[in-house]
């Protein structure tokens, strides 16, 4: 295991007035009901599964590589920003990034577990990197260039080209909760099973996309709802799940009232006995959806910004405190200097390597 760069006293500093709170919180919910990541967790969960031998040694590939190797924990670059947010508005920050060997090489320098990207990406570079560092090809993206802008996922790639590129994994993003989403849901149920009938892991990005989400508050980012995501997300048989870090809650109650018959169906022990406002406990019940634990949950801490070091440190704590299985940094780390993106993915790893952080 590589040795940990970031002392406790920098870890409180980058915590600020939250730290003691974060550090020490106890979970409400135990986590003696949850599968915590592990050096063994491949052996310990995924064995007894469904899942091919092909698919079990590429899983244990991704858990395997980088700085966070044989941990339990994943630490993933993610850079389909080029479609899902433009080329321009992506990489004119650092234009060093139009090149996608950059992006292959800022995950290898830092010492992520995987790079999850285009297949335009990855089919330019595979026969360089393909051996070196597991790559993901996403399949799906939501293209902004016709008008009117609207949301939907649609398939860029096929699996089959993923495979001939020698990923390692596919990704898909699911809009749930758009008008779109049963057709994205059958599509990437598809897309999953012939991933793995080749013998590929599977990642699934649950996001919630609605404009009713928006209330007085953003339950986009409601635990009960993305919650609900990963828990249909595990059901397509997603290998790992993708999440944003909760804010909020009671996102089931706030549809309702807005809704003439009603919205889904939830229960009061949700909020009352699994979940408090605490942002451990909210993430607790994202990773409880994700077959409490089985599946590992990466979050991610939003967009790039000034404070990027202590809200990437921030979100690392308390997803590996609510016993999730790691980091996905995308912006936050491509849209700085390289050098930069290196430390900040370190900064983010030393919290899954410290024994200061521990399972709350």
């Amino acid at each position: 295991m590589t040795a940990t760069l970031l002392k406790t006293s920098s870890l409180e500093s980058l915590l600020g007035k939250d730290a003691e709170d974060l550090l020490t919180y106890k979970a409400k919910v135990s986590a003696n009901l949850l599968h915590l990541p592990g050096a063994d967790f491949i052996d310990r969960v995924w064995i007894n599964s469904d899942r091919s031998p092909r698919v079990i040694r590429n899983l244990q590939q991704i858990y395997s590589t980088g700085r966070l190797a044989n941990t339990g924990y994943l630490s993933i670059l993610p850079v389909d920003q080029g479609v899902e947010h433009s080329a321009g508005a992506s990489f004119a920050t650092n234009p060093m990034y139009f090149d996608p060997e950059n992006i292959v090489k800022l995950a290898i320098e830092s010492g992520c577990n995987a790079v999850a990207t285009t297949l335009g990406v990855l089919g330019s570079v595979s026969r360089k990197y393909a051996h070196k560092i597991p790559l993901i090809v996403k399949l799906n993206h939501n293209q902004l260039l016709t008008y009117p802008n609207y949301f939907d996922q649609v398939m860029f790639a096929d699996v089959w080209q993923a495979w001939h590129l020698g990923a390692t994994a596919v990704g898909a993003t699911i809009y749930f909760g758009s008008p779109a989403a049963d057709r994205q849901i059958q599509e990437v149920s598809q897309a999953f099973k012939h991933a793995h009938e080749l013998g590929m892991a599977t990642v699934l990005w649950c996001y919630l996309r609605n404009s009713n989400f928006q209330q007085d508050q953003d339950y986009h980012l409601a635990a009960d709802l993305t919650g609900q995501a990963n828990h249909l997300g595990v059901t397509i048989e997603a290998d790992i799940i993708k999440q944003k870090l909760p804010k909020c809650n009671h996102g089931y109650p706030a549809m309702s009232k807005i809704a003439e018959n009603g919205y889904g169906k939830t229960d009061e022990r949700v909020y009352s006995e699994l979940t408090t406002q605490h942002p451990i406990d909210l993430t607790r019940y994202q990773v409880l959806n994700c077959y409490a634990g089985r599946v590992g949950l990466i979050n991610s801490g939003g967009a790039a910004g000034d404070n990027d070091f202590a809200e990437a440190v921030r979100t690392a704590v308390i997803n590996k405190r609510a016993g999730g299985s790691g980091l996905i940094s995308g912006r936050k780390t491509f849209q700085r200097p390289f050098e930069e993106g290196v430390k900040l993915f370190h900064a983010i790893q030393d919290v899954y390597l410290s024994s200061d952080v521990t399972v709350a």
